[in-house]
Parts: structure tokens; sequence; C-alpha cells
């Protein structure tokens, strides 16, 4: 029977070896694919949530198709950094505070840029009396 830290730590009884190695290259990849769903939706249910007009202006419509395809590129070149990798590096401990440290800046983004660009268009509105 296997102890509970091996179970956990993804060690087997017989080898104790990790079962299976830590890519950083997929794992960024599968993040930054989450992560553009969440800015995506967040987009649309927070920044189109309170610029809806009872004048039907496209404006806010052509500005979230702008905002989606201005993150694409930035999420592509922390995909870029990561498939650079070797497959030895890929799975190398001493990359784990560079990878949190992505981590945390791509999803501070994904989350946070939605809310920053509902407060400045509102901030906007307020300023100019729209």
């Amino acid at each position: 029977m296997a102890k509970a830290w091996d179970v956990i730590s993804g060690k087997t009884a017989a080898t104790s070896k990790p079962r299976a190695m830590v890519d950083y290259r997929k794992r960024m990849s599968d993040n930054i694919a989450y992560a553009l769903l969440v800015y995506t939706a967040l987009q649309i249910f927070v920044t189109m949530g309170s610029l809806a007009s009872k004048g039907g202006s496209l404006l806010p419509y052509f500005a979230l198709v702008i905002l989606v395809a201005a993150i694409i590129p930035a999420c592509r070149n922390f995909e870029k950094r990561w498939n650079r990798l070797s497959d030895a590096q890929a799975a190398d401990p001493q990359f784990r505070p560079w990878f949190r440290r992505d981590l945390m800046l791509l999803w501070t983004f994904a989350i946070g840029l939605p809310f920053l660009v509902t407060g400045l268009f509102k901030g906007l509105a307020l300023t100019f009396g729209g």
C-alpha cells in the first residue's frame, strides 16, 4: 500500500520516482488558452454591460474587437518564451519561479484589463458628459 505522501507527490512505491514530469511549455500553453477565454468573457460581460447605451452605437463593439485582438499577440509572446525551452529545460525545477511569475502576470492581465478598460470608459463618459 502506498504512503499518502507518495500518492500526493506522484511517486510509486516500487520506483520512488515521479510518475510524470512537469512540462512548463504545455502548462503555459494551457493557461494562456484559459486566460484568453476568461479575458474575452469578462470583456464581453463587464465592459459591454457597462457600455450598453440606448443609442445603439457600434463603437463599444469595435472597441471589444480591438481589445481582444490586442491581447492575442501579448499572450503569444508568453507562449514563445516558454516554447523555446528544450525537453530537459521544460521539466527543470529551476524554471518554476519564472513560470509562476509569468502565470501571475498572465492572469493579472486577463482578469484586470477588462475592469481597467471599463473604468477608463466610465471615467471618460463622466468627464465628457456622455
